[in-house]
């Protein structure tokens, strides 16, 4: 039985991967400061094969990594408006951190990162796993910076996955197609900025299944970096905004404002796809499922969306 540990456990991607790695059968340990409360992980506290810790990412000591075979590394200050909001935490969290776990790990566990496509930045073009990073944000240079360093280690995969959406135990409504269906909902409208730059989205569930490529042929991808995605999800923020429009008929507002996150890019996913990666869920099917949740749902709107 594989001993998992995910950083960031009680988070938006951690909580969706650590249900799958339980049904795999494995012993799971989510490490988490709960910065955002416990509710998110109350549903595994009767699971003997869960374990809960809280502690700080800043704080690891060889003794919290030393006895798994396998580390999901998600914990991270998330998001441009996040990171831009707190410059220092975003450096010691993302990259300081992730620097002290590197080197605290043995040669023979498999680290996995949790990258981003956000490091491409604005390039307009079509990115593969070669491309020079342009990183546009903070948040791109520390989740660069972090990339980095744990691909120094032999025995690490990066998976820069594409811009999520879907339903979470722990929801982030200031992903960007999950923030456009709750505006659609509650205010009836989407106030577009840079409405014809690029994004490449993923649902939730097939992030999860990339993480699990890593977990059932990790000797295939270790010491490789993989762009997690498709090409079919490439949309603007435009096109986006017109699909949620055909399910509301919402009002669509374009503004001449920039903006401040300037990411603008088109993926390829050639790499991952010839490992047998294949995304099933549409944009269609997570904006069904989105407005099943903000029917009841209304989350504060104090977020800026990412």
């Amino acid at each position: 039985m594989k001993r998992v540990l995910i950083t960031g456990g009680a988070g938006y991607k951690g909580v969706a991967l650590a249900e799958a790695l339980l049904a795999e059968g494995c012993m799971v340990t989510l490490m988490d400061n709960f910065i955002y409360g416990y509710e998110s992980v109350l549903g595994f506290a009767a699971d003997r094969n869960c374990t809960i810790i809280k502690r700080d990412i800043r704080n690891l000591a060889e003794q919290d990594v030393s006895s798994y075979d396998l580390i999901y590394h998600l914990a991270a200050i998330s998001g441009y408006p996040a990171c831009e909001a707190n410059p220092h935490s975003a450096q010691m969290i993302n990259v300081v951190s992730t620097d002290n776990m590197v080197k605290l790990l043995s040669p023979d566990q498999v680290l996995v990162y949790a990258s981003t496509t956000s490091l491409y930045g604005k390039s307009g073009l079509e990115q593969d796993e070669t491309a020079k990073p342009t990183p546009e944000s903070l948040y791109g240079v520390t989740k660069w910076q972090a990339e980095t360093l744990c691909m120094q280690r032999r025995n690490s995969i990066s998976l820069r996955f594409a811009t999520l959406f879907g339903v979470s135990r722990r929801m982030r409504c200031d992903l960007l197609l999950n923030d456009f269906v709750n505006r659609a909902v509650h205010d009836r409208s989407i106030v577009l900025f840079d409405s014809h730059s690029v994004r490449t989205f993923l649902h939730l569930r097939d992030a999860v299944k990339g993480y699990l490529m890593a977990f059932h042929v990790p000797e295939k991808m270790v010491g490789q970096i993989y762009n997690v995605g498709t090409s079919s999800m490439n949309f603007s923020k435009l096109e986006l905004a017109r699909i949620i429009q055909r399910f509301l008929n919402n009002e669509i507002i374009e503004t001449e404002l920039a903006d401040p996150d300037r990411r603008d890019f088109i993926i390829n996913f050639d790499k991952i796809r010839a490992l047998g990666f294949t995304p099933t869920v549409s944009i269609e099917e997570g904006i069904q499922e989105l407005l099943r949740l903000y029917s009841w749902y209304q989350p504060f709107q104090n977020y800026r969306p990412i």
